[in-house]
C-alpha cells in the first residue's frame, strides 16, 4: 500500500483533483443547508441498490433525488466510466457530481490511494468499533486515512456436498470434514480418494486460487515496481496442473457453465470455495436441484473473497447524506441484522453477527440447517488484507487466463504461458517491470 501510485490512470486522477483544488486537499464540503439536490451513486450492479432502496431510501431528505449509474464491470467498463466521471468531478455541475461510488477488493487501492477520494472521518464517519479491521484497512490510503466503508464482510469457506463427503469420508459433519481437510496435504489425499470413487475434488482448475493468493507473503509488485511471484502462487500452479492431469478437477473457469453444472443434482464435484454471497447468489443449480445437500467449514487455510466498499469521492456536494449512508450500513444494528436475516449477507458489524451466530433458531436451509453466520464469525477473525497492490486484478485474472491455455493443451509450455502473461502485464500496467 506504500508504493508510489504509478498507473497512468491513477496519476491522472490525482493530478486532476490536485489541479482543481490548487494542490492539497479537496474543496471544503458545503454546509448541510447548501447540499445538492441530486445524490449520484456509481455501481457495477444492483445488489447494493436493492439494499439501499429497502433500508435507507426513506431517510433521503425531501427534495433530494438519488440517481444511480449502473455500468457492468465486464471488460473494465465500470471502472472506465467511473474514472471519467471522477476526472471531470470538479468541472461537473452540482447535479452531476459523483457523491458515492462502489469498489471491489481487487482494485480498491487504485481509488483509496488517490486524491479523487476523501477522508470520511472528517465527514463524521468515525465509529469503526464493530467493523472488521481488514475492511477498514482496505479502505484506507497509505497514511491510514479512511476513505470508505464496506457493508459486508466476506470470509470465504470450503463449501462441500454432504452426500459426497459421506461417501468419501464417511461423514458430513462440518467438524469432522474440517479435520479431514485442514491442510493441503490432507486435501490432496482426499482428492485421490474422491477420484477413486468417481468424484471430482473441485469443478474448476482455479477453485483454490484465492485460498493461495490471499495468503501470499510478498506482493505481486515490489518497491521498485518489479513483478514477482510469491511461492504460494507457484504452489497453486503446480497443484492446478496436477489436479487436471490426475482428473481431480476440470479446466472450467470460476464462472463457466461446465463448473456450474457440477452444482446440480447430478454433479460429481465435492468442494467449492466461496463466501456467503457466493453460495447464496451464485450457486443457482445447487439451490434448484440440491438444496440442503451442502455444508461449510474453513478448509486448508483462512481466506476471503471480494466485498463491496462504499467510497467517498472528493468534491461530493452531499457530505451529510454520504456520511449517514456509511454510518447506517456499518452501525445501525437493525439494518445490519436485516441484511443477515432477509438478504443472506454476512455483515460488517461484529456485534450483530455474534448475536445471530448465537441464535439457536437461525439456520440455513441451503446448508442443511447449519448456522453459516456462526462459522463465518469465526473465519472472519483470521482474515488479513496484506501484500495487496493496485495491480492485483490484472495479475490474478491475467495469470489464470493464460495458464488455463496450457492446462487445456492449446499452449505447449509454461515458458509460453509466462511470455503471454508478461506481454499482457506490459499492456495493462506498463510501469511494472517484467522479466
Amino acid at each position: 500500500m506504500k508504493k508510489t501510485i504509478s498507473i497512468v490512470l491513477v496519476l491522472l486522477l490525482v493530478l486532476s483533483v490536485l489541479t482543481a483544488c490548487g494542490g492539497g486537499n479537496e474543496d471544503p464540503a458545503p454546509a448541510p443547508g447548501e447540499e445538492g439536490k441530486v445524490f449520484n451513486i456509481y455501481a457495477w450492479n444492483e445488489e447494493f441498490k436493492g439494499f439501499f432502496d429497502k433500508y435507507y431510501a426513506d431517510k433521503i431528505p425531501e427534495g433530494v433525488e438519488v440517481k444511480w449509474t449502473i455500468v457492468p464491470s465486464d471488460n473494465g467498463a465500470y471502472q472506465a466510466a467511473l474514472d471519467e466521471a471522477l476526472l471531470n468531478q470538479d468541472a461537473a455541475d452540482a447535479d452531476s457530481k459523483v457523491d458515492m461510488f462502489l469498489a471491489e477488493a481487487d482494485y480498491i487501492l487504485k481509488y483509496t490511494n488517490s486524491a479523487a477520494t476523501q477522508d470520511i472521518e472528517a465527514l463524521g464517519v468515525t465509529d469503526f468499533s464493530n467493523t472488521y479491521a481488514y475492511t477498514v484497512e482496505a479502505a484506507s490510503d497509505a497514511e491510514g486515512v479512511v476513505k470508505g466503508v464496506s457493508f459486508q464482510c466476506c470470509p470465504s469457506a470450503l463449501i462441500y456436498r454432504r452426500s459426497i463427503a459421506k461417501d468419501v469420508l464417511g461423514t458430513d459433519d462440518p467438524a469432522e470434514v474440517q479435520a479431514a481437510l485442514d491442510s493441503w496435504e490432507k486435501f490432496d489425499a482426499v482428492a485421490a480418494a474422491a477420484k477413486d470413487k468417481g468424484y471430482l475434488m473441485t469443478a474448476s482448475y482455479a477453485e483454490t486460487y484465492r485460498v493461495f493468493s490471499n495468503n501470499v507473503t510478498t506482493p505481486w509488485v515490489d518497491a521498485d515496481n518489479n513483478l514477482q511471484f510469491d511461492k504460494n502462487i507457484e504452489i497453486w500452479m503446480e497443484q492446478a496442473e496436477r489436479y487436471v492431469k490426475n482428473g481431480y478437477t476440470l479446466t472450467e473457469g470460476i464462472w463457466d457453465a461446465g463448473k456450474n453444472a457440477e452444482m446440480g443434482k447430478d454433479g460429481k464435484a465435492m468442494c467449492f470455495f466461496g463466501p456467503a454471497w457466493y453460495f447464496n447468489f451464485c450457486m443457482g443449480p445447487a439451490h434448484d436441484e440440491a438444496m440442503g445437500d451442502w455444508a461449510i467449514c474453513q478448509g486448508p487455510a483462512a481466506h476471503f473473497w471480494g466485498g463491496t466498499w462504499l467510497l467517498a469521492p472528493a468534491g461530493s456536494d452531499n457530505p451529510t447524506i454520504l456520511a449517514d449512508i456509511m454510518n447506517t450500513f456499518i452501525n445501525d444494528e437493525e439494518v445490519c441484522e436485516a441484511l443477515i436475516r432477509n438478504e443472506s449477507q454476512f455483515t460488517n458489524n461484529q456485534k450483530v453477527n455474534e448475536k445471530v451466530a448465537n441464535d439457536e433458531t437461525y439456520a440455513s436451509e441451503f446448508l442443511g440447517g447449519q448456522n453459516d453466520v456462526a462459522i463465518f464469525a469465526e473465519l472472519a477473525k483470521n482474515i488479513k488484507f496484506q501484500n495487496q497492490t493496485i495491480y492485483d486484478q490484472y495479475m490474478n485474472e491475467g495469470l489464470q487466463t493464460y495458464f488455463v491455455e496450457y492446462l487445456k493443451g492449446s499452449v505447449a509450455s509454461i515458458e509460453q504461458v509466462m511470455n503471454n502473461f508478461y506481454t499482457y502485464i506490459n499492456e495493462k500496467a506498463p510501469s511494472v517491470v517484467t522479466p
